[in-house]
């Protein structure tokens, strides 16, 4: 016997307060679930009103708004014969929720609400929206009237409760649920839910999608069921992306998975299920069984309607499991910020993107997210997607186009600009140069020098002093403003190209001007404030140089972009201060006082791990060598946070970047700090070097203990192991032979035999066998040595707990020769 159904779970690109964009792409998903044969269509978090709305969930307008779309959509004639669940915002007796509705034929079935709402990271769930508290209970709420007219209902259950129909019973998840160790599917599979439906709004982040595979595939593990996860596209006007990634399982596999990153609007993953394998499946897991049996029950929806109707579902095949596609972090850069920038461009009405392109890894990152956007455009296009066409003839201004070569779409959309000065190399020019040919932007040259100049006459005729860079004498504050003037040019000529440059070419529309600052710098305060870090958007802000390095790399093989080859060899530099003889003379590393690998490290222990400086140094400590000791260690903590705490205020007016690294700076949102520091941090670097001190005095023990002497005598305190300091006086004799020999002692002097095994970071297990006469034995220090046994005629072993690989001994009670 078999029951086979059809579900759909579903991923729409929603812009946040867009109510009518966003009703007209519910609609259609439903429309292709129903083409597709699906009987249940689930949809995403907060999918009418789009899931950014922020403080606009604080309007009662947003809420008006939802409820007339949602009238729209329930008396569609194309969203009948359907059960369905949409995402919105709903208020209950005065209190805001978030919620999935369920509605079939013109009737709201139930309105749950999210029990576990999401406050870390990007989100901020708990500003605009109450949990709901009341388990497995449910209360009557009162339709508006424009609801009430088409549905004939007044009151309709809301709560926390699942839909029963004729063949099986459905429960909802939302987001969040999902993650939580209390997950709610939990419960609602020991009380015999068979199918769950989570509307999601997880954005994207690097290596963040074989987490959500790995939850959804272990939640119909363990207790069995088919398991709907329907996540968003797009930018819906933040920082974040959603990516999509949508996907079914059954009773622990994937079985259909939706696409990670698309430039599509509306996509519907489906699956054939048979609910016998489910039951079957649940039936053989014993333990969950005897949990099922006294599981207290939800209130169930009862539903006039059954999900495997007809007499032909039984003909149709069962949906096979698959392994799910992973994309790497490269393939990731490419595909999500590139996606991030289309939506950003389409719905600003802006006519193409405009990029200082220096000649470095930073933007050229940026020009190949570009390359990258132009080129999932033209596979849209060929693939038959009108909106992206129509989308794409509306910014160029041509009603007849159609892109099909990414290179001469580029040209279109896309203005690079190599802003030079007499401090710029060759080599960066010619990089840049050969980079935009090869992408196919509109390419522009220029010096910056005229205009610095001119600025620094101003000040020059003000304060009757010119400054001078370092190598020409000057100092270092000199020579600080005189790279910043430079960068404060670039930003300014940005915007000015930005706004002109089409209309020079008897074009219309302005362009939005990229940033090119990567997360570590933002992290370490290396950049200009105002200068070319300030742009409209930023694709590469939320990526780490490590990462964009490999990408850069990924992009010269993929797009077979030459001149990333010779760009990716070059040293990171600003280029701002003079040549030597030529060549560079500055590099970013050394600017910094640490490498690009050493401030992901920081990045990552300050974020994600949570930590300050003395809790930054303490996790670092286990690196310490003779090559670099606790002081140096603790020197590089100390010199990021103070270089850290000075540059924090230029997080308050950070670029908006496309949001993809767990350990951003962003000030935004995501990265909440106070931006001005006492750099000094007394305290905490007291505490340093208290550690460094404490750490050295551990090192030199460990050192001690390796190389001890051949001759101990009679006292612990000369030159006598640290692991026999506490046992008291000791003789050590050198035998070389097994003759024996008489020591003239007191009768409680013993025998000790002992092995000693010691280690340090730079040297082997190391040791040593030897033999001692042992006086007063005793424990001298609570803790430092155990007995295990205390018998004349047995061995006494004693353990010592402390550094290195350990101590035994075993002694001869009452025995003074060997």
């Amino acid at each position: 016997m078999g029951r086979k159904v059809i579900v759909a779970a579903c991923s729409l690109n929603q812009w946040s307060m867009d109510f009518l964009g966003n009703m007209k792409r519910i609609i259609e998903s439903i429309q292709k679930a129903k083409s597709s044969g699906a009987r249940f269509r689930a949809g995403q978090e907060l999918e009418i009103s789009g899931y950014s709305c922020s403080d606009h969930f604080f309007e009662s307008d947003t809420f008006l708004h939802s409820w007339e779309v949602l009238a729209r959509i329930i008396a569609h004639q194309d969203c009948q014969d359907i059960l369905c669940s949409v995402g919105m915002p709903v208020r209950h007796k005065n209190v805001s929720y978030n919620c999935q509705v369920f509605f079939l034929n013109k009737k709201i079935l139930l309105i749950r609400p999210k029990i576990m709402l999401a406050n870390e990271g990007n989100y901020r769930e708990h500003r605009w929206f109450v949990a709901w508290t009341k388990l497995k209970e449910v209360e009557d709420h009162f339709l508006p009237r424009m609801i009430s007219d088409i549905t004939g209902q007044r009151l309709v259950p809301f709560g926390d409760a699942v839909i029963s129909t004729y063949d099986t019973c459905i429960g909802a998840e939302i987001c969040e649920e999902l993650w939580n160790p209390m997950s709610r599917h939990i419960e609602m599979a020991l009380d015999g839910v068979e199918i769950f439906a989570n509307g999601s709004a997880s954005y994207h982040e690097l290596r963040k999608m074989y987490i959500r595979v790995d939850l959804v595939k272990s939640a119909t593990m363990r207790s069995g069921g088919v398991y709907l996860f329907c996540n968003g596209f797009g930018c819906d006007g933040e920082r974040c992306y959603w990516d999509g990634g949508s996907m079914i399982a059954m009773n622990g596999d994937i079985i259909a998975q939706g696409p990670q990153f698309s430039l599509e609007e509306v996509t519907v993953v489906t699956a054939t299920v048979d609910l016998e394998d489910v039951r079957s499946y649940k039936q053989k897991l014993g333990s969950r069984s005897q949990l099922a049996a006294s599981v207290k029950a939800f209130p169930r929806i009862c539903a006039d309607y059954a999900l495997s109707e007809g007499d032909e579902y039984n003909l149709l095949v069962d949906t096979k499991p698959i392994v799910f596609k992973l994309l790497s972090p490269e393939e990731e850069i490419r595909l999500g910020p590139a996606c991030w920038l289309w939506d950003y461009l389409r719905r600003s009405g802006q006519g193409g993107y405009f990029l200082p392109l220096s000649g470095g890894i930073d933007s050229s990152s940026s020009a190949c997210v570009v390359a990258s956007m132009c080129h999932l455009i033209c596979d849209a296009v060929a693939a038959g997607n009108r909106i992206v066409l129509h989308d794409i003839q509306r910014i160029t201004g041509q009603t007849d186009y159609v892109p099909k070569d990414p290179k001469e779409l580029a040209s279109h959309l896309f203005t690079t600009c190599y802003m030079g000065s007499e401090n710029s190399s060759l080599e960066t020019k010619t990089y840049a140069a050969e980079l935009a040919d090869q992408i196919g932007s509109y390419h522009i040259g220029i010096t910056i020098d005229v205009a610095v100049k001119a600025l620094l006459s101003i000040f020059s005729a003000a304060c009757s002093v010119m400054p001078k860079f370092r190598a020409h004498g000057g100092s270092l504050r000199e020579n600080l403003a005189m790279q910043n003037v430079q960068a404060r040019v670039r930003m300014v000529l940005a915007y000015l190209f930005a706004q002109l440059s089409l209309w020079a070419r008897g074009k219309s529309g302005g362009l939005l001007v990229l940033g090119s600052a990567n997360v570590d710098e933002s992290l370490r305060g290396y950049l200009t404030k105002y200068d070319c870090s300030s742009a409209d958007v930023n694709p590469i802000g939320g990526i780490s140089k490590t990462d964009l390095r490999k990408f850069i790399q990924h992009c010269a093989k993929f797009f077979k972009f030459t001149a990333l080859e010779k760009i990716y060899k070059a040293p990171p530099t600003a280029e701002l201060e003079p040549l030597e003889e030529g060549r560079i003379a500055q590099t970013d590393e050394e600017d910094m006082g640490m490498t690009y690998d050493e401030l992901s490290v920081y990045g990552k222990l300050r974020k994600q791990n949570s930590c300050g400086p003395y809790s930054m140094f303490c996790k670092l400590l286990h690196i310490s060598s003779s090559e670099c000791p606790p002081e140096q260690i603790a020197e590089k903590v100390k010199h990021f946070f103070r270089s850290y705490a000075v540059n924090r205020h230029k997080m308050t007016v950070l670029t908006p970047s496309y949001h993809c690294e767990s350990y951003s700076p962003d000030d935004n949102r995501f990265d909440q700090r106070q931006f001005l520091y006492n750099a000094k941090w007394l305290w905490q670097f007291a505490r340093i070097d208290a550690e460094v001190q404490k750490a050295n005095n551990a090192i030199h023990r460990i050192q001690s203990d390796i190389k001890k002497p051949l001759e101990y005598i009679n006292s612990p305190m000369v030159n006598s192991p640290q692991a026999l300091n506490s046992l008291g006086s000791l003789n050590r004799q050198n035998l070389p032979n097994s003759s024996g020999v008489v020591v003239n002692s007191p009768a409680d002097w013993n025998t000790c035999r002992i092995k000693e095994e010691a280690q340090s970071s730079s040297q082997p297990v190391q040791t040593m066998n030897y033999s001692v006469i042992v006086k007063d034995l005793q424990q001298k220090r609570p803790g430092d040595y155990s007995v295990r046994e205390d018998s004349i005629d047995k061995y006494v072993r004693y353990s010592y707990p402390g550094r290195g690989r350990g101590m035994k001994m075993e002694m001869e009670p009452g025995n003074p020769t060997w």
